[in-house]
Formats: structure tokens, sequence, C-alpha cells
């Protein structure tokens, strides 16, 4: 199975554009499970050609304790990927997870604050903040979050109680969930200004189940939403993950993925609405891989990126590819 994703994938290969341009993936996964393997070597290969300097990691349940307190089991993942990014580090050339995203139960409430101290300590120079998915939707046709989420989630009195305790951390907190849950994110945001927010994947635009043919629509609905978040000035949107079969663009069916100017034409209008509404300062590129890999292409996809942000100024186009993340993320430069 893998060795035919591989060669559908290979039927567009393309040559990186502008390929001394630096970059950093703002959005990876790391995991390791039986005939499904995806470490730095992979995304290193993947990312072939093109100048990726750093990346970061986000939760994806991978590698989790499998005893303890059931609260610290994510803490697992956090050490498994502080592994890997200090054998990235050890053999020279990009920064694989040099900034780590991890998982925690914010339900938990203030009983939340010993597992953020056991990332931390698992990670005491990478570990960021967490990512605590909302993506629930009613339609069995919709694939609930990794995380099983609560209904309305980040409305949750026992949630908010949790997420306090990231300002106090010093944490930023990541969100993925879909378009129809924007508002409850805004509502999060307002009520804590003062930590930082990453919107990821532009907001969850969905295509299937009860949306299948509703694209206009759904776009209309997003946008809405989109507003709404980025009226609060805490908030960073990360362009990219629109390459899931969630979002129903239906490229993992056909009988060869498509090129980046294919990709351009489907990402344009969320990407360009989004930078409209947050302005380039407060937006960044992510691969989502290796989900986005049902897909496409890890070049291909950068290529895409590139084409669209070649609207914008040269710092414009450096600050969205690289030097955001940058600084969203604590980086150093290299």
């Amino acid at each position: 199975m893998a060795d035919d994703r591989e060669r559908w994938l290979a039927q567009r290969a393309e040559e990186p554009l502008q390929p001394e341009r630096p970059l950093v993936d703002a959005h990876h996964h790391l995991w390791d499970y039986p005939g499904n393997r995806y470490l730095r070597e992979e995304l290193l290969a993947d990312a072939a050609g093109h100048n990726l300097r750093q990346s970061v990691f986000v939760e994806c349940l991978s590698a989790y304790r499998g005893d303890g307190p059931q609260a610290l089991r994510p803490v697992g993942e956090t050490a498994f990927v502080e592994c890997q990014a200090g054998a990235a580090l050890r053999a020279g050339g990009p920064r694989v997870a040099a900034a780590i995203i991890g998982h925690a139960d914010l339900c938990l409430g203030a009983e939340v604050a010993p597992v953020l101290a056991a990332h931390r300590h698992a990670s005491p120079q990478r570990f960021r903040g967490i990512r605590h998915a909302c993506s629930w939707h009613p339609s069995a046709s919709i694939r609930q979050g990794h995380s099983k989420p609560h209904p309305h989630l980040y409305l949750r009195d026992d949630f908010r109680a949790g997420f306090a305790a990231l300002e106090a951390a010093g944490l930023l907190f990541e969100s993925w969930g879909y378009h129809n849950q924007l508002w409850e994110l805004a509502s999060l945001a307002r009520a804590f200004p003062r930590t930082t927010i990453v919107l990821d994947h532009v907001g969850g635009p969905l295509g299937i189940g009860p949306y299948a043919g509703r694209r206009a629509q759904v776009f209309e609905h997003w946008q809405a939403g989109i507003r709404a978040v980025a009226a609060c000035a805490n908030v960073v949107v990360k362009l990219g993950g629109l390459a899931m079969p969630v979002n129903g663009f239906g490229w993992h069916r056909q009988a060869a993925p498509p090129d980046s100017a294919q990709l351009q034409t489907a990402f344009a209008p969320y990407f360009h609405f989004c930078i409209e509404q947050f302005g380039p300062e407060r937006c960044v590129f992510e691969s989502n891989f290796p989900v986005d890999r049902a897909s496409c292409a890890y070049p291909v996809l950068w290529n895409a990126f590139k084409r669209i942000a070649a609207r914008y100024s040269q710092a414009q186009q450096d600050a969205m590819l690289h030097d955001n993340a940058l600084a969203l993320y604590a980086l150093e430069a290299v």
C-alpha cells in the first residue's frame, strides 16, 4: 500500500521553485506505527530541494505512555519528539521539531498545571504549548477529532479553567476545529486576550458529508467566522491543511495527484482572504505532513505556497514563509 502511494505521488514530481528561499514548516507530525512510519528522515526526504531551515511538531496522539496516570500519558509524545529533535540537531542540517506543541486535557481545569510542567520537563528548550482540538460535528460522516473532544469544547467552564493555566505557564495554544466552530474560538480568544492562539488549517472549511457540493455556501460561512477570529489580535492563522480529504477536494481519489498550479487555484481564495483579514504579520505556512500527503507531494505543496505568496512583497513573503514562525515559536534563526 505504501509503495502504491509513492508511485501515485511520483506522477506529479516538480522541481522546487525558489529553492534558495528559507522556509519554516510551522506544522507537521511525526509517528511510527506498524507499516506507517513518518519520522525526521521521512520529512527530510520529502523536503529535499526546498530550503527547509526549521520545523514545528504538532501533537498527533503519537508515542503516548502506555501506563501511569491518564492525564500524563501525552507527555510520552513530547519525550519521543524531543529525541527526534535532538537527533536532527546532532546530524546538522534542518532543525526538525525545533519547537514542540503537545497535548493536555484542558478540561482538567487547574489540575492541568502539573501536566504542563511535565511536558516542559520532557523538553525544556523546545516545548512551546498545547493543542486541544475542538473538531467535533454531529454528522456521522465527519470524523471527530483524534482527542475525542466534547461538543462545544471551547465554551465549557472546565476547559476554560484549564486554558487559564497556559498564560501563567507562558505557553501558547493551538486550535484545530471546523469552520462552523470558528465563533466558539473567537469567544475563547476574546476571553483570554493575553494568550496567543494559533488557528490551524485556515479554520477547517468542510467539504464532505452535509457540506458536499456546497463549497460556495461553506466559503461564505467560513469567511464570516474568519472575520470574527481575525478581529482578535491574539490569534495567528496557519495557511495550509486544505489537502485533507475532509476539505472535500477529492484529490486523493484521482488517477494522479494535483500539480502546484492546481493546488494554487484551490487554496488561493482561502489563503488570500486570511492574509487580508489577519495581515501578513499574523500568517504562517504549514505542510500538515504527512496528513496532507494523502493528496500531494511535499515539493508540490510548497511550490503552491510560493506561488500564492508571490502576490505579496518580498518582505511579506519572507515573513509568512519563515520569519513569523521564528517569532511565534521563539526560534533562533539558523
